[in-house]
């Protein structure tokens, strides 16, 4: 299956979600290339970025569920797909 690089990039409002955050980071880690997190203690957030290199439906399961959950934003980036 052709698999597609993206970046999912997260913000996390309300620690209440952290466990269930690294629980899907933890089951789709074959797929992901690296993972940074800053906490950004002055606004009480934390940022996270997630590289992958997965097929789409994948990133896009990924993404629907971290976005579902309690407090957690997410934005997805990937590159143009070239003709």
């Amino acid at each position: 299956m052709e698999t597609r690089v993206a970046l999912i990039g997260i913000l996390v409002s309300d620690t209440s979600s952290v466990e269930q955050l690294n629980q899907l980071l933890h089951e789709y880690g074959d797929y992901i290339i690296g993972r940074m997190g800053i906490p950004y203690k002055k606004n009480n957030l934390s940022i996270m970025s997630i590289a992958l290199d997965a097929p789409q439906d994948v990133i896009s399961a990924l993404s629907g569920k971290l976005g579902a959950l309690y407090g957690v934003s997410t934005k997805t980036v990937m590159p143009k797909i070239s003709d």
